[in-house]
């Protein structure tokens, strides 16, 4: 493959002002410029030719002016209920390629509500859930207590905390009212699984026929998915929540939740998440690479419970990481076989 003119399009959390009323976690999301420069790293080692491009109010211009050959975009966008479409528009208004889910995909798997709603449509099994705009909205009857109660378009383990299991209607009330209130958008509550935790990471795209990909990495149905993580956040400073405190700390520290990959599970259970996390991927649209966590009911069944189109990177830290280092792939090969899953895509290859 010839050398590209690449841009890595990031929102770079050094260069972001939380609002002063702002919660804690609000830069959660966003990557530090280490883990852009990395990335950036990964693909001039393929021989690329990259430019980090900052995702700021001015950007449009930005990247309008560079031109690049090609996206590799983390961006998560600076506010909105669609802000990881954010970039993806940009660059779809100036005809320049990128990585990654397009904008419906990104606006669809932000919404936690709207993409429950299709995958239950999909008859892919998620736990019943209700979107609240109010605290005081009736609650839907079928919804029986403890319940699970966190913002409904944020990632990151944003807005989950000691109080986001509820047992009683006064509680939920509460919680709900925080959620709304704290982070300024619905919050939506689902009924608490409070069995294991588990994460699928894949990359890859649906195959055109007769258009065959460039190695063996991939299956029959074009994609390549890592072996399933169990995130055991009974372990460490989350306290059985797998929310932003859990998350802040690296693998291995004092703190961390344990990360165990591949997972102790039977290979014919591992087979039955990938196959989810898949039809999970393919019902919102992604492209290029996800992640899809599952968490386990009554007898042990498995529930969708969120999915990622636009996955972390951070190679010391983010789950998608974790799972390719699992399975002994570099990093510098998983980024820059992101890259080229997206070029094919466009017919670029």
């Amino acid at each position: 493959m010839r050398s590209r003119h690449v841009a890595v399009v990031a929102n770079i959390k050094q260069s972001i002002a939380a609002d002063a009323d702002a919660p804690a976690d609000a830069l959660a999301e966003f990557d530090s410029l280490a883990t852009v420069e990395t990335l950036a790293a990964a693909l001039a080692s393929r021989g690329h030719r990259a430019a980090i491009v900052n995702a700021d109010r001015d950007f449009f211009t930005t990247i309008r002016d560079l031109r690049p050959d090609i996206c590799f975009n983390i961006a998560e966008g600076l506010g909105g209920d669609s802000r990881e479409s954010h970039v993806p528009a940009i660059l779809e208004m100036l005809g320049i390629p990128y990585t990654g889910g397009a904008v419906l995909t990104h606006a669809i798997s932000l919404d936690k509500g709207i993409t429950k709603q299709l995958w239950r449509d999909a008859g892919l099994p998620t736990a019943p859930f209700q979107v609240l705009r109010r605290p005081d909205d009736p609650l839907d009857p079928k919804l029986t207590f403890p319940l699970f109660v966190k913002p409904v378009r944020e990632g990151s383990g944003m807005g989950i905390n000691e109080h986001s299991i509820v047992h009683n209607l006064r509680d939920l009330r509460r919680q709900a009212a925080w959620v709304i209130q704290t982070y300024r958008q619905p919050a939506i509550v689902e009924r608490y699984l409070s069995g294991r935790e588990f994460t699928v990471g894949l990359i890859g795209n649906t195959p055109t026929p007769g258009h065959p990909r460039w190695n063996d990495l991939y299956n029959e149905l074009g994609y390549h998915l890592f072996p399933v993580l169990e995130v055991d956040a009974n372990i460490g400073a989350g306290k059985g929540l797998y929310n932003t405190l859990a998350k802040s700390f690296l693998p291995g520290e004092e703190g961390a939740p344990a990360y165990i990959c591949p997972a102790p599970i039977d290979p014919g259970f591992a087979t039955e998440l990938q196959h989810l996390a898949i039809k999970a991927f393919e019902a919102v649209g992604g492209l290029d690479l996800g992640r899809v966590d599952f968490k386990l009911g009554r007898f042990g069944r498995p529930y969708l419970l969120e999915i990622n189109t636009l996955p972390g990177l951070n190679p010391l830290a983010s789950d998608m990481c974790i799972v390719s280092r699992a399975e002994g792939m570099p990093y510098e090969t998983l980024i820059n076989e992101i890259l080229t899953l997206a070029l094919d895509r466009y017919g670029l290859l």
